[in-house]
């Protein structure tokens, strides 16, 4: 099964959200390539949530993929900081997929630490210019980031 990195604004949605809602719907995602690997995501898929544009971006946690790709409803909400206006009912551009709590870190994998990690290198993550916010994870990069990971906290 391939595995992910997802990132969100802990501040708009976090690991700690998506533990006390269970299962939510991952939507917003304006970049075609990111869209695209949604696309490719299958039910029980797991990820990497990580914690974007805050003090201390990083891992936060594991998820996985509830639901499979499916037209984003935030593109058709002119309310949604997500609207996009050439988006119809017909004709979606945009996807979402709805995914489960599985682990909360007891504390974030900081970006700091998962550059200074010899075997994570070619991880597009730590790669300079690298700002999608869905990415596939290598199974040698996964299994170098789960021995990086401090003791669960559920």
């Amino acid at each position: 099964m391939p595995n992910w990195l997802m990132k969100s604004e802990p501040d708009e949605f976090s690991i700690h959200d998506l533990q006390r809602l269970t299962v939510a719907r991952w939507d917003g995602v304006r970049n075609y390539q990111a869209r695209n690997f949604m696309r490719s995501m299958k039910t029980g898929d797991l990820f990497f949530f990580y914690h974007s544009s805050c003090p201390q971006p990083g891992i936060a946690g594991i998820a996985r993929i509830n639901r499979e790709a499916y037209p984003d409803p935030t593109a058709l909400d002119d309310k949604s900081h997500y609207f996009d206006a050439k988006a119809t009912a017909e004709k979606n551009p945009w996807s979402a997929v709805d995914i489960e709590f599985v682990e909360a870190f007891k504390q974030v994998i900081s970006l700091a630490d998962l550059k200074a990690q010899h075997g994570l290198l070619e991880l597009p993550l730590v790669q300079k210019g690298s700002r999608l916010s869905v990415m596939p994870v290598s199974d040698a990069h996964w299994q170098t980031i789960m021995q990086m990971r401090p003791a669960t906290k559920n």
